[in-house]
């Protein structure tokens, strides 16, 4: 949860840099040839490992991709939903979509950090358990039925077991939202932490400058003489 602020940015890069690098890896010919599925995974997760790094160092940049990891979520649930509704003809709208709602939820990131962040480990989770759930009871009969609905194809048509897994979704989200506001997220905040080490090292510099003060008001200045003491006489 939201606890774990470094291991959630960690995991929005790991995430996101091996989703798209796999991708690209897998519909392209990378040297003219086209790789193998375990050649596309292999470079998919080094460079999510790389990207997971950055994200967890900069957390500007960390922010930013957990948002487009919430917006894309919820993009495509929306579009999952209004199925029955609106049946784009072309493929710009669910890519631009995607795209808007992802931008939109990575700038309110960077502007309400903490609760944001709770929102998106809470959907984030939520959509891996629903995953999991998904591939037990339809062997992922619903992430090929969004993978079609995105592609704007004629997707199967799904049973009533599929649609209850995916009506668990924002239950769990709300769920998920509700324990880490309430028992993990209470009274914790990523900035405290930054502010306690500036505070630290302010601390360890005025000591510091006290000690050198103190040394130089002991240790006679440079240019003084110092009368030596008379030898004692013994008989």
């Amino acid at each position: 949860g939201y606890r774990c602020f470094k291991a959630i940015m960690f995991l929005s890069g790991l995430l996101f840099g091996s989703a798209v690098i796999f991708l690209l890896c897998h519909k392209e010919r990378v040297l003219g040839t086209p790789l193998s599925l375990e050649a596309s995974a292999g470079i998919a997760l080094g460079v999510g490992v790389l990207c997971g790094l950055v994200t967890a160092l900069v957390r500007s940049v960390g922010l930013f991709t957990t948002g487009l990891l919430l917006g894309l979520l919820l993009a495509t649930a929306a579009l999952v939903a209004a199925e029955p509704l609106l049946r784009p003809q072309s493929p710009w709208v669910p890519a631009g979509g995607l795209l808007g709602l992802a931008l939109l939820c990575a700038l309110l990131a960077l502007r309400w950090q903490k609760a944001l962040t709770v929102l998106s480990t809470a959907v984030c989770g939520a959509a891996v358990v629903v995953a999991c759930a998904d591939y037990v009871v339809e062997a992922l009969a619903l992430l090929l039925y969004v993978r079609d609905r995105l592609r704007l194809a004629s997707p199967a048509p799904l049973c009533w077991y599929s649609w209850a897994v995916l009506g668990a979704w924002p239950a769990l989200s709300l769920l998920g939202v509700l324990l880490q506001w309430k028992l993990t997220a209470g009274g914790f905040s990523h900035g405290d932490v930054v502010l306690t080490r500036r505070q630290k090292r302010l601390q360890l510099l005025r000591i510091r400058q006290k000690e050198a003060k103190r040394r130089q008001s002991l240790s006679p200045p440079a240019g003084t003489y110092r009368r030596k003491a008379a030898p004692v006489q013994r008989y």
